[in-house]
């Protein structure tokens, strides 16, 4: 299989480079499956219902939030109406939706989709993400039931991306971290043939500071003191992210290539 993943989409930027750019990526790359983090695609603060639509209409097949997830009041609603969107699998044990589901790509594949929500560094504290997203990963062995299994680490930490991604080698056909925004340069296959890369990045406009227009960050970093509310940067977006491809016997990864697309930032494509 060929899958795409992108990592948080950031305000109207981010929005925009997946609506002009996505469709073309899904035919020149043949992508198979393409899932995209959209926890910021609203305002830089969650995801409504109607974005989620946009994103969905523009070639998704899968959306996943983190802990910005409910920021946007009417994705309560909507995420229980639509089962393309999910959120962590430790966020709440009250909280709607679902952490992990299995879908079916357009060539007839089975892919599981999860996501855990890290405890380091994080403003609230979750529920262990590790063993959230064990017994996830024995219900559905890979190269069994699911064809290729893609895990969301949505976390600050490094080091915690780093460990799930050989808590889940083997297991999983790709571990990527979100949530920092920052795009990392560690695009490898672990030893037991799992894809990792510790942060996809964030599809959104680079000239910017993680994604918001620059004065009002910079404002508070120079002065201490705060005098806006921050804005999502406006100008030309990134696509950001990992491409894979997997054995679909197995569904080990078989490929990985880090994903920089339009922008301030480029990279050959995989």
């Amino acid at each position: 299989m060929k899958i795409l993943f992108l990592g948080d989409v950031m305000g109207r930027a981010g929005r925009r480079a997946i609506t002009e750019n996505l469709s073309r990526l899904r035919e020149a790359w043949k992508l198979d499956f393409v899932v995209v983090n959209g926890e910021n695609a609203t305002s830089g603060a969650g995801l409504s219902g109607a974005h989620a639509k946009l994103l969905l209409e523009a070639g998704v097949d899968c959306l996943t939030l983190g802990d910005h997830a409910f920021d946007q009041k009417d994705m309560l609603q909507f995420i229980e109406q639509e089962p393309r969107v999910i959120r962590p699998l430790n966020f709440s044990k009250s909280a709607p939706g679902k952490g992990a589901r299995l879908f079916t790509s357009k060539s007839g594949r089975k892919v599981l989709v999860a996501q855990a929500l890290g405890q380091v560094f994080m403003k609230r504290p979750f529920d262990d993400p590790f063993s959230a997203i064990d017994p996830v990963l024995k219900m559905h062995p890979l190269g069994g039931m699911a064809q290729a299994v893609i895990v969301d680490m949505h976390c600050e930490a490094t080091s915690e991306k780093m460990a799930m991604g050989h808590f889940c080698d083997g297991r999983a056909s790709l571990v990527v971290g979100t949530h920092t925004h920052v795009p990392t340069a560690d695009a490898m296959v672990l030893a037991g043939g799992t894809a990792y890369l510790t942060d996809a990045g964030m599809c959104g406009d680079y000239n910017s500071v993680i994604g918001m227009d620059k004065a009002e960050p910079l404002r508070r970093f120079i002065t201490g003191m705060p005098r806006e509310r921050f804005t999502p940067a406006n100008g030309e977006a990134t696509l950001s992210g990992v491409y894979i491809e997997t054995d679909d016997r197995t569904g080990r990864a078989t490929k990985v290539a880090m994903v920089r697309n339009g922008g301030l930032l480029q990279a050959a494509a995989p």
